[in-house]
Formats: C-alpha cells, structure tokens, sequence
C-alpha cells in the first residue's frame, strides 16, 4: 500500500503514506484516533495533516505575542472536520505553543492564526480569504483549490484515490513562512520560491 516519489536528481525516494502513517499514530492519542476514525477516511486524514503541517514551518518569532501564545489553527467557512479536528490536537504543541482551533466565518488581516484553513469550494471567497491575509505570517491550506490562483500555500488534492497535497513556496515566502525541505520533499508538486 506503500506508495514512493521520486525525488528527482538526488535519486531518493521518500515513503510519503508510511511516514506520515507512522507519524499520526505515534502521535495521536487513543482517544484521538477514535475522534478521527469518526469522520469520514479523506477528511480523518486532512484532519491530521493540518495540524501536522504546522511541525514543518518555521514562523518568525514575532507572530507570538509572547511565548505561552498559542498556535492558532483556524477553520474558515462550514467545518468538514467535526470534533476530530479538535481531539486531534488536544494536548499538542507545535514549537512549545499549545494548538488551538477556532472557527471563523470571515477572516480579515490581523486574525491572529498561524495556520488558516480555508474550507469550500466558493473561489471568490477563496481568494477573498487568501488577499485578506497576503503579506501576513500565516500558513494558508486549501482543500481542492478549484484554480491555481486559489489554492492556498498548501492545497490538498486527491490522487490515485489518495489525500495528497501540493505546495506553493513561493505564496510562503510573500506570507513569510519557513517550510522545511523535508514537507516540501513529500509534496505532490512544487512551486519554488524565486
């Protein structure tokens, strides 16, 4: 069931469903795997991914008002996530600060996440919520952005009947976040930063 991408030149290849298979286990507890067992399998997966994502990013340490700041994991629009989202991260930390989910139905610059994922299909609410926090430290997930010029710094996509993920460095350098080469070696597709 093991699926392998070819990392190019460097003739490596990573196990992308095994790594974060054994992540998500290893990590989650009991009670949260029981949580995301609950939702359906694709967004049980994306569940975890979300949060996850955010051990891969390095944000400036400004973006904390101080360092028992949590990290907020936001949710914009209808949650396709249910309680399994918030069992996943009960407990969690990313970078010593405790992950916190809120649900928003609009964003605007300022919102104080770290993390925004942007959930529907509504392109002008899409690109509303991606123009509202352009230049800012945070992380954008999409899910199936239905254009490129709507997908977020991350964008899920599914593949061969699986959660895959695709990324855009370059939307991460104008929002000032660091991905570590690691996240973006296990990414579908690449958008290099210039």
């Amino acid at each position: 069931m093991c699926e392998y991408f070819h990392l190019g030149a460097t003739g490596g290849f990573v196990l992308l469903r095994a790594f974060f298979a054994a992540v998500l286990l290893l990590t989650l507890s009991p009670a949260a795997r029981a949580a995301v067992e609950t939702v359906a399998p694709e967004y049980a997966v994306k569940a975890a991914f979300v949060y996850k994502f955010g051990g891969f990013i390095e944000w400036p340490q400004t973006v904390f008002e101080t360092p028992e700041s949590p990290t907020n994991l936001c949710i914009l629009g209808t949650d396709p996530f249910g309680a399994a989202l918030d069992k996943a991260v009960t407990g969690q930390r990313i970078a010593d600060h405790q992950v916190q989910v809120r649900r928003m139905d609009a964003v605007a610059p300022k919102s104080g996440c770290q993390i925004l994922f942007i959930a529907g299909q509504d392109e002008k609410k899409i690109a509303a919520a991606l123009n509202a926090v352009r230049g800012e430290n945070v992380l954008t997930i999409t899910d199936g952005a239905p254009t490129p010029a709507t997908a977020g710094i991350i964008n899920f996509v599914i593949a061969d009947n699986r959660v895959r993920f695709e990324i855009d460095d370059q939307a991460a350098s104008v929002n000032g976040v660091v991905i570590s080469s690691k996240l973006l070696d296990l990414a579908r597709t690449t958008k290099k930063r210039s």
